[in-house]
């Protein structure tokens, strides 16, 4: 067969988690800054490619079908994500990974993925990637961090848990290829999906909220936010750190209920009523 079955996947899963579980911590941190940095990647790409497209739906296809290159540089290169990390609960489930490590693995990834995207903030603002445009993707990006900063805590949560529902989807079916041509095929869907529903990532944002804030403080891209989308200053007033954690809060918690979910489903359908443990 050329993919594996739903039991080996989550074997596969729970013999991972437990190496994740086990790592070093300068090897973990290292981990967890790269697949901040190859998300943010990603969240500069679909930017990029959507900043000037005025009909939503179609600037949703566009930017679905290319921000999967920050996940699937992670599925085939490596790295900690926070959010499919959760998927570590199966194996604290199946005692293979202790609570307390499964917790300990999710902190430091955490801080480790929200350093590596601050780290691609502060390069791409200074890149000039921001200028495209006459400032107008400047413009967007501040746009885009806005919206999210002023994101409500339930919208937040709720879209939260519908975005790493998908992610862990992603993950699970990039696991089941047997080959890179599979495995891309089969993490790309669902990440095109929550990117085209506007679901809510913590690790994308790290990367959408902070350079949002940046391009705030250059006089162009703010004339420019004004002009195009009637940004005003009093508005721009959210776009704190305050609105960063406004976002990130409720986010997180979203993220961690919908990578749970899966994870507790997809343990007792596939290990525990199966072996009937």
């Amino acid at each position: 067969m050329q993919i594996h079955s739903p039991q080996e996947i989550i074997d596969q899963n729970m013999t991972g988690a437990v190496n994740k579980a086990n790592l070093k911590l300068s090897k973990m941190i290292a981990l967890g800054i790269l697949a901040g940095m190859f998300i943010a990647v990603g969240g500069v790409t679909s930017n990029t490619a959507i900043h000037s497209i005025t009909n939503v739906g179609l600037a949703r296809v566009l930017g679905g079908a290319v921000f999967p290159i920050g996940l699937l540089m992670i599925v085939l290169v490596g790295g900690e994500l926070f959010t499919g990390n959760c998927l570590m609960v199966m194996a604290t489930l199946d005692k293979k990974v202790h609570l307390t490590r499964f917790i300990r693995n999710l902190a430091i990834v955490f801080i480790s993925n929200l350093a590596g995207s601050l780290i691609m903030d502060i390069i791409i603002f200074y890149s000039g990637n921001l200028n495209l445009g006459g400032g107008a993707l400047g413009a967007f990006t501040i746009k885009v961090a806005l919206d999210k900063a002023s994101i409500t805590p339930i919208r937040g949560i709720t879209s939260g848990m519908l975005c790493n529902f998908l992610v862990c989807m992603a993950i699970l079916k990039g696991a089941a290829a047997k080959d890179v041509a599979g495995k891309i095929m089969a993490t790309w869907f669902p990440v095109f999906a929550f990117v085209l529903n506007g679901f809510e990532h913590i690790v994308a944002n790290m990367y959408y909220i902070p350079i949002g804030i940046m391009a705030a403080t250059n006089p162009d891209y703010v004339a420019k936010a004004e002009e195009l989308y009637g940004i005003s200053a009093s508005q721009l007033e959210s776009l704190n750190i305050m609105g960063c954690l406004n976002n990130f809060i409720s986010v997180t918690i979203g993220n961690i209920l919908g990578g749970l979910f899966i994870g507790f489903m997809l343990y007792f359908i596939n290990v525990r009523w199966v072996d009937n443990r």
